[in-house]
């Protein structure tokens, strides 16, 4: 049976509940950066895990859909700015 959480670790899980919309931002810029310097097969798992973060950020699944559709990470950072 598994051991109740410490104390510490219910904190933690906690905190990374609360601030789970400014990590996705964080990695959806991220993968913006990468997006600029993929091609291929790369970009196409690069775009996987961008709608990822995006969703988390709070970007409904035809605007996703519709980024990727268009294929610019100009059009992605300008999605994000309203988050910033």
């Amino acid at each position: 049976m598994a051991e109740p959480r410490t104390r510490h670790q219910e904190k933690i899980i906690k905190n990374y509940y609360q601030n789970r919309d400014s990590i996705g931002l964080q990695k959806a810029q991220e993968a913006v950066t990468e997006l600029y310097l993929s091609e291929g097969k790369k970009r196409a798992t690069v775009w996987k895990r961008l709608a990822s973060h995006l969703e988390k950020v709070g970007l409904t699944a035809d605007q996703i859909a519709n980024l990727q559709e268009k294929d610019s990470p100009e059009l992605v950072l300008e999605a994000l700015k309203k988050y910033v």
